[in-house]
C-alpha cells in the first residue's frame, strides 16, 4: 500500500522583497520560517501516519525544523533541480500532483501560492502567510494547520468535507503559454526592473479583482475602498486614470497611496476580457508577463480553481468523528 502523502512547499524568499525598502512592511526571517514549520509539522506528527515531503533549498528550512521531532513522522526531500526561482515551486507541486498527494502546505504569500497552482490548477491547498501581500494564504496557527493538513491527507477527513474551491483568472496571451491568477491581474506600463511588485499607482492601467475588500493590502483593496460588494459569480474590471474616483488604498503594508479609477464592472465567470499591450501583466502582485506592442492577453474568469483546506473545519469534523479522544484503561464509558 502506497503512504499517505503530504507536501510542503517553504518559499525562502517570500516576506523579503522590495516592499519592506519602499513601505513598512515586516521581514519574515528564516528563523522565523523554520519555527512556523517546526510547530506545522509537530502538528502533521499529530495526525496520523505521513510520508512528508517537501522543497529542499540551501536555506534548509524543513531540513532543520525536522531536527529532533518524532522519528515516526518519515520526512524527505523532492528530486528537484533547484533554479532560486518560482520554477522551484511549480516543480514540488507537479510532482507532487504526480505522487498523489492528499494536502500540499505552501508557506508564502500570494505570488507562491500562485505558482503552484499554476502546475496544478485544483491543488488541494493549505496557504500559510509568510509573505508580503497575503490576500490568498490563511493566517493559522502552524501547529492546527499541521493538524488539519494532516488529516486531510492520511484520508481521515475527506477532501471535499475540508476544503472550499476557490476561483481564478485563467490567461491566455497570444503566441506564449497560459497562465493563471489567484487573486488579480492587472495591466501596468513600465518596464521590469529589480522587483517585480505593484508598488506605483502611476503604473497601473487596468484590473481584474477575484476579491474585494477594504481590509486587505493590494489591489484586491481598490474594489473595497470604492465601497464595491465582493464579487459573487465573477470579478471586478477596474479601469485606472481620470477622470474618475481618487481613492486611498493600502497598495502595500505601510503604502497608503491615492489611485484614480476611472470605471468599473462585474465580469461573470466564463467572460473574457482583453487587454493589449504594450505593457506588463502583473499577476497577484507581480509583474510577470511582457505584453509586446499589439499584442493580446485573454483573462477568463473562472469558478474553478485550489481546493483551499478550511483548518476550523477539518478540526471539527475530526472532533465530531472522535478521532482526538483516546479511552484510558479501565474507563467507565456509560452515561
Amino acid at each position: 500500500m502506497e503512504p499517505h502523502i503530504l507536501g510542503i512547499i517553504a518559499n525562502p524568499a517570500s516576506g523579503k522583497d522590495i516592499r519592506r525598502l519602499v513601505a513598512h512592511a515586516a521581514v519574515v526571517t528564516d528563523a522565523a520560517k523554520r519555527g512556523i514549520l517546526r510547530r506545522l509539522l509537530s502538528g502533521v506528527a499529530a495526525s496520523g501516519p505521513l510520508h512528508v515531503q517537501y522543497l529542499p533549498g540551501p536555506h534548509r528550512l524543513v531540513e532543520e525544523a525536522l531536527h529532533g521531532l518524532t522519528p515516526e513522522l518519515r520526512a524527505e526531500p523532492l528530486p528537484i533541480d533547484l533554479t532560486d526561482s518560482a520554477h522551484d515551486t511549480r516543480a514540488a507541486a507537479c510532482l507532487l500532483r504526480q505522487r498523489g498527494a492528499g494536502a500540499v502546505v505552501v508557506l508564502g504569500g500570494d505570488g507562491t501560492c500562485r505558482a503552484a497552482a499554476v502546475a496544478w490548477p485544483e491543488i488541494p491547498l493549505l496557504p500559510l502567510s509568510t509573505g508580503t501581500n497575503n490576500v490568498f494564504p490563511l493566517a493559522c496557527e502552524p501547529t492546527i494547520a499541521g493538524l488539519a493538513a494532516g488529516l486531510v491527507a492520511s484520508g481521515r477527513v475527506p477532501l471535499l468535507a475540508a476544503a472550499h474551491q476557490y476561483p481564478s483568472i485563467h490567461v491566455e496571451i497570444d503566441g506564449e503559454p497560459p497562465d493563471l491568477a489567484l487573486v488579480d491581474a492587472a495591466l501596468v506600463q513600465g518596464q521590469f526592473s529589480g522587483t517585480r511588485a505593484v508598488w506605483k499607482p502611476a503604473e497601473l492601467l487596468a484590473a481584474l479583482l477575484l476579491r474585494s475588500d477594504p481590509a486587505v493590502t493590494g489591489l484586491a483593496a481598490i474594489g473595497g475602498m470604492l465601497g464595491l460588494p465582493e464579487p459573487a459569480a465573477g470579478a471586478l474590471a477596474l479601469e485606472f486614470g481620470e477622470p474618475g474616483h481618487t481613492v486611498r488604498v493600502p497598495l502595500a503594508p505601510g503604502l497608503v497611496v491615492p489611485i484614480p479609477v476611472r470605471s468599473h464592472r462585474p465580469i461573470p465567470f466564463g467572460e473574457p476580457i482583453e487587454w493589449y499591450g504594450p505593457g506588463i501583466l502583473a499577476l497577484d502582485g507581480e509583474r510577470e508577463r511582457r505584453l509586446l506592442p499589439g499584442q493580446r492577453a485573454r483573462l477568463l474568469p473562472c469558478s474553478r480553481g485550489p481546493l483551499v483546506l478550511e483548518p476550523g473545519r477539518i478540526l471539527r469534523r475530526a472532533a465530531a468523528a472522535g478521532l482526538f479522544a483516546e479511552a484510558s484503561p479501565g474507563a467507565n464509558h456509560g452515561h
